[in-house]
């Protein structure tokens, strides 16, 4: 069967700000699954009717999405997922309007107005990338999910780019030879850990699954702690008041703002940010020099 090509313009509320959501996405991509080409945000999605393959390329008041599916009653299901990717439905005047009521945060939502959470298509990929990021950089991580993918996800066809696989299942993850997860014991458990109870529904991540006893249940397995959860609850569920006190980066631009940089004082000062404490989140990580707050050079 011939894939379908779909051309669209996913709209959005301006303003969006488009270095820190494609950067962190680009920075933070496995190879094969995700890539960036002449400046297009490109990946693979697992789709009901067969694996597709989506380019989007940031606009001033539409990102443009190019479609490769396999079944056209697939584009409905991708566009939601692209939408939670790049967080298109939010309402940057609300959040920058309530962030910027706080002095210590105004400059940075004036420097950089319409800031987004990044993301995921897949709540379950997402947690699973996450565990695999614990404790390591950013480019270990990508190494580390780059080797899983290459061993348990399915191969794609990608005429136009350089993508060649879809991100292992979590049941595919659960049944991988552990070599394969070159890291330390406890954390190689934690990831077969999770991948089976993803998959058992022991913790349930799907849309119009209960949140709070889905990230109870996440918190209750081993190896996996507050930073975690709290990460799950903002990249994979889409919580818009999530808080990630106990992150280096989080309290590193707390303290250059002249807030509280111990997890607990800077959690107790973050109060005033509900409910929109995972944007105020994207406006400290924003203010640091590093590539997820860049769009990568051209031609790269």
């Amino acid at each position: 069967m011939a894939p379908v090509i779909e051309e669209l313009r996913l709209a959005f509320r301006p303003p969006l700000w488009p270095d820190s959501l494609f950067g962190h996405l680009v920075a933070t991509g496995v190879p094969g699954v995700e890539e960036w080409r002449d400046g297009t945000l490109r990946r693979t999605l697992r789709l009901p009717g067969g694996p597709g393959v989506v380019a989007l390329t940031p606009g001033p008041d539409h990102v443009a999405c190019r479609l490769r599916v396999m079944n056209g009653s697939d584009v409905g299901v991708a566009v939601a997922a692209c939408r939670r990717l790049l967080d298109l439905d939010a309402d940057p005047g609300a959040t920058g309007t309530a962030l910027a009521a706080d002095p210590a945060l105004a400059p940075l939502v004036a420097i950089a107005p319409g800031r987004r959470v990044p993301g995921t298509v897949d709540p379950a990929e997402m947690a699973l990338r996450i565990v695999l990021g614990q404790q390591v950089s950013v480019a270990a991580a990508g190494t580390l999910a780059a080797r899983l993918t290459v061993a348990a996800g399915e191969s794609v066809e990608d005429p136009e780019g350089g993508l060649g696989r879809l991100f292992p299942t979590p049941a595919a993850i659960a049944a991988v030879d552990p070599a394969v997860l070159a890291m330390p014991a406890s954390r190689r458990t934690t990831v077969l850990t999770l991948a089976r109870a993803l998959t058992d529904g022991t913790v349930d991540l799907r849309p119009g699954a209960d949140r709070a006893a889905a990230l109870a249940a996440l918190g209750d397995l081993p190896g996996i702690g507050p930073w975690t959860v709290a990460m799950v609850a903002m990249r994979a569920l889409g919580d818009p008041d999530a808080f990630p006190a106990t992150d280096l980066g989080v309290r590193l631009a707390a303290r250059a703002q002249g807030l509280p940089a111990t997890p607990g004082a800077l959690r107790a000062r973050a109060e005033r940010w509900r409910p929109w404490r995972a944007y105020a989140v994207q406006y400290l990580w924003g203010s640091a020099d590093h590539a997820v707050n860049r769009l990568p050079a051209a031609g790269t």
